[in-house]
């Protein structure tokens, strides 16, 4: 740290997905010498991972369905929290605030238009969030995690900066460590989870699905398995009904370690996974989540998947038979598996974590340095992705009125 000491916000909603990076953010900027606090609701307040130095705040924030009658409390619940977020403000004094999506962050962004303080929203997901749009029009820059992300307008494209999605040092400490060996007759690993809650889909095929690959593949299978507690019973009698060595629980907490020890991974697409995966270089496949919201998943899986680092499976295509073949054909050569783990790792965007504490920085501080600047230039089937999916919409319309109203009692 060679500048002056600054003091920072981030308002994060209450997922890992959202406050992953925010925590690796905070590391950062700590690390920088800069002062750092944390706004989320009760749920983002109990995350694992938070830092010790970084203290959180817990303010309300409505949350707001298609129904225009729900929207009274929500907006108020919004409104309170605004005011919240503006005495920690008058005493903190924040150079920046960041918003990394959820409702828990719209006080947060809203607070810091009010009081003048400048903003910044970073966007996982290769889709802009649903908050991340009403916002997107009053914060002074946009950092995303992708190239290419769906549902940005046009318009916003020059204040937009790719930085990645930043993983933790745990994680990224692995980045130059090589992949694990893997020969014609050694041990295959796999590594399979379904995010913080599991996922029962894939306790469901995985085992079934594994067990129907080649005898000379599957007599090598080495499995470790996240699962739902109430699956772990039935998971655990699939793969001992099956033969195939399995060590499962709920949650591991050095899957850091397991990442790295790991030859193919088999997961949901959310965010921090494809960070993660990507950060380490490890081949994967992919099931997005059929109802993620505007059907980022499968958005997020789309670059690793085009590079050749992973496969994507839709989960109504997800069976045990289609899962057998696609692994056949990604582990019955060593060099194809190696390959696939090399075109992960290209995908990576290891300086996340640099780039935007440098972006944030950049707020009461130097000029903007070492921050890829996407947003001049828009290809032309983005630019139309982005346009028609923004005039085709139905929530567009609903959301509009909405940021309008905000935007109005914002300046009371």
């Amino acid at each position: 740290m060679t500048g002056p000491t600054r003091h920072y916000v981030l308002a994060a909603g209450g997922t890992g997905g959202h406050l992953t990076p925010a925590f690796a953010l905070a590391y950062e900027l700590e690390r920088r010498g800069h002062h750092v606090a944390l706004i989320t609701d009760e749920r983002g307040a109990e995350i694992p991972g938070k830092p010790d130095f970084l203290p959180a705040h817990v303010l309300p924030a409505g949350r707001f369905g298609g129904n225009p009658l729900h929207w009274p409390k929500g907006i108020g619940a919004v409104l309170e929290g605004r005011r919240m977020a503006l005495r920690l403000f008058e005493s903190f004094e924040p150079s920046a605030v960041v918003g990394f999506g959820g409702y828990p962050a719209l006080p947060a962004l809203l607070a810091a238009s009010k009081a003048g303080i400048p903003s910044v929203i970073h966007e996982q997901n290769a889709v802009l969030g649903r908050v991340n749009r009403l916002l997107a029009s009053g914060v002074d820059a946009i950092a995303t995690a992708y190239p290419d992300v769906d549902r940005l307008k046009p318009k916003y494209l020059g204040k937009v900066h790719l930085v990645g999605n930043p993983v933790t040092p745990q994680v990224l400490a692995l980045r130059d460590e090589p992949f694990p060996a893997f020969t014609e007759d050694g041990l295959l690993r796999v590594l399979v989870t379904g995010g913080s809650q599991g996922a029962r889909v894939l306790s469901e095929i995985v085992p079934d699905g594994l067990a129907m690959l080649q005898p000379a593949l599957r007599s090598r299978l080495q499995v470790t398995q996240q699962c739902r507690a109430e699956d772990l019973d039935a998971v655990r009698q699939r793969y001992a009904n099956h033969h195939i060595p399995a060590e499962l629980g709920t949650f591991f907490e050095d899957m850091a370690a397991r990442l790295a020890d790991a030859h193919l991974f088999i997961g949901r697409a959310g965010a921090s996974t494809i960070a993660e995966l990507t950060a380490v270089g490890r081949p994967a496949i992919l099931v997005p989540l059929p109802i993620a919201t505007d059907d980022h998943q499968a958005a997020n899986a789309r670059e690793m998947v085009k590079a050749g680092g992973a496969r994507s499976i839709r989960q109504p295509r997800f069976t045990a038979k289609e899962l057998a073949k696609q692994i056949q054909a990604m582990a019955q050569h060593p060099e194809t598996l190696a390959t696939a783990a090399h075109a992960a790792w290209n995908c990576g965007r290891p300086n996340a974590a640099r780039d935007l504490a440098d972006l944030v920085e950049s707020f009461g501080g130097a000029a903007i340095q070492d921050v890829i600047r996407v947003g001049r230039e828009m290809p032309k089937t983005t630019a139309a992705r982005a346009t028609a999916a923004h005039n085709a919409d139905i929530e567009d319309t609903i959301f509009g009125p909405l940021a309008e109203h905000l935007a109005q009692v914002d300046k009371s």
